[in-house]
């Protein structure tokens, strides 16, 4: 069933025995880091449950139910009235509530709890994936409650959430729980060059800036990242050997041109990554532990020249201009006051 999926063996483990027992839960609670693979887990077990032709309870994968089942066609972020209903795959029996915006709307979960006292149209049962189940208000919640008190025998629900304290307690102690846990660099790695065609040093590089998170480790554009990193390497060059001030600021200007805020903020993450390397290097001499490893000498030679940096603080700052980017600070002033404390100045 899960044999495509990297990671996360031991859920793997637990899901194959309550399948092979018949015993899976009607209300589950699926937990962990964004990108781990949480909904496609949920989309698995759901295959399993629709699947005509299961091996041992597992989803054979090449059926027509299977084949439909994980195909959606999602609406666009902007059209709010079809994020108030269930989003149903091309098989009638597997849907999905998504957030509108910042919000799963109440009305979505009140035709989800309508959906869930049909029968099943095809399959034996009828599934519905509640994704960033954090974002329901507490109306929401609410409504949901009384269909996870009594559920339907044929219905499953599947709560998808990598905030699971954001969770009414009363939705938390209705849902069985599993527990995501990051995915080794290494098993990230043979996913890329194994299913995304990745070249071996394109890879390495994209699972160790991944952070246990296949997501985020496909979102990476590696070329791009190494533009950058070129960049914020002379960065933490110039602030550490205290010579290149002006240089600073030119970049800060040259950061405050992109008009995209993402690309922003993906080269404050390329900064952070770079300066954690330093610091980590300092303290522990371990180049294993390196997220930059291609660029192991420049960081060990900074390691070893560090003077009065505060590297720790270096990377607190730069969380800080993260949390201010929330409430739509000024990147320009942001990017300056960065690199003037970063300098000393």
């Amino acid at each position: 069933m899960f044999s495509s999926l990297a990671g996360n063996e031991n859920v793997k483990i637990t899901l194959r025995r309550l399948a092979e027992n018949g015993r899976m839960p009607n209300s589950m609670l699926l937990s962990g880091d964004e990108g781990v693979g949480k909904r496609q887990f949920a989309l698995e077990i759901a295959k399993s449950l629709v699947c005509k032709e299961p091996a041992n309870r597992e989803a054979c994968g090449v059926c027509a139910a299977c084949q439909r089942a994980d195909k959606f066609l999602f609406p666009k972020l902007d059209e709010k009235d079809d994020h108030k209903r269930v989003i149903f795959s091309d098989h009638p029996d597997i849907g999905m509530v998504i957030p509108y915006n910042r919000n799963i709307l109440i009305d979505a979960i009140r035709h989800l709890e309508s959906e869930a006292n049909y029968r099943p149209y095809e399959a034996e049962a009828r599934i519905f994936i509640i994704d960033n189940a954090d974002k329901m208000n507490d109306p929401s919640a609410n409504a949901l409650l009384k269909t996870l008190e009594e559920p339907s025998a044929t219905t499953y629900i599947f709560l998808i959430t990598s905030r699971p304290d954001k969770l009414l307690p009363t939705i938390r102690s209705r849902c069985q729980s599993l527990r995501f846990a990051p995915i080794a660099s290494e098993k990230i790695e043979e996913f890329l060059i194994g299913e995304r065609a990745y070249t071996h040093d394109e890879a390495r590089l994209a699972a160790r800036l991944a952070q246990g998170s296949i997501g985020r480790a496909v979102s990476i554009n590696v070329e791009q990242f190494r533009k950058r990193r070129e960049k914020m390497m002379d960065v933490v060059s110039n602030s550490i050997q205290n010579g290149g001030f002006a240089a600073l600021l030119k970049t800060a200007e040259e950061m405050n041109d992109v008009k995209d805020k993402t690309a922003f903020e993906e080269n404050l993450n390329v900064l952070q990554s770079i300066i954690h390397d330093v610091w980590s290097l300092s303290v522990s001499g371990n180049q294993a532990r390196l997220v930059n490893t291609d660029f192991a000498a420049a960081i060990g030679h900074l390691a070893k020249d560090l003077g009065q940096a505060d590297l720790p603080g270096w990377m607190s700052l730069i969380d800080e201009v993260r949390e201010n980017l929330k409430v739509n600070i000024n990147r320009k002033i942001a990017a300056d006051a960065l690199f003037v404390s970063i300098a000393g100045v």
